[in-house]
């Protein structure tokens, strides 16, 4: 694939990403649910506005710059590190009801991430290293967001509560 082919796909895949975290934001009664949905949202956002940046910097001069890429996920390590302490901790409780649809949503925000990943680890892979440079900073991106989303399926269906605990924060550290 081209350079160029492959950041419209990622646009493509960040824009799905995208509609699915503003469409579950607007539909999940939990108050902390929604904030963890927009808050995905908005990263996903911008990882849209980054990609079209660079799309135009390579239609423009034919080159691309990987340049600072932030995220308000931490690393999956950290999350995993976190719901270890999470699920030590709260091992008794009952699992929360949860609303259908927030499952339903968050089922599909896994499915799409990893489908997400696994298109930036193949970049990475296939691409010259221009462009592995440019994707690697996804791959990294994704793999939190992977695992959070995987975290707040766990958290739903087994722990009781979202990441309402001061054990974890959306907040970049």
């Amino acid at each position: 694939m081209k350079l160029e082919d492959a950041i419209k796909t990622a646009i493509e895949f960040e824009t799905k990403v995208t509609a699915n975290y503003d469409e579950a934001a607007r539909k999940t009664a939990d108050a902390v649910g929604k904030r963890t949905f927009e808050t995905l949202a908005r990263e996903e956002q911008g990882h849209i506005a980054y990609l079209r940046s660079r799309l135009d910097e390579w239609q423009r001069t034919g080159h691309v710059t990987a340049a600072s890429l932030e995220t308000a996920i931490p690393s999956a390590a950290k999350i995993k590190e976190g719901m270890k302490k999470l699920r030590a901790k709260n091992a008794k409780k009952a699992p929360a009801a949860t609303a259908a649809s927030e499952s339903d949503f968050l089922q599909r925000a896994l499915s799409l991430e990893v489908e997400t990943s696994g298109f930036y680890k193949k970049m990475v892979a296939e691409l010259d290293p221009e462009g592995q440079r440019l994707f690697q900073r996804f791959v990294e991106i994704e793999e939190g967001h992977v695992a959070i989303v995987q975290a707040q399926i766990d958290a739903v269906t087994g722990l009781g509560f979202w990441f309402d605990v001061q054990e974890f924060s959306l907040e970049a550290e």
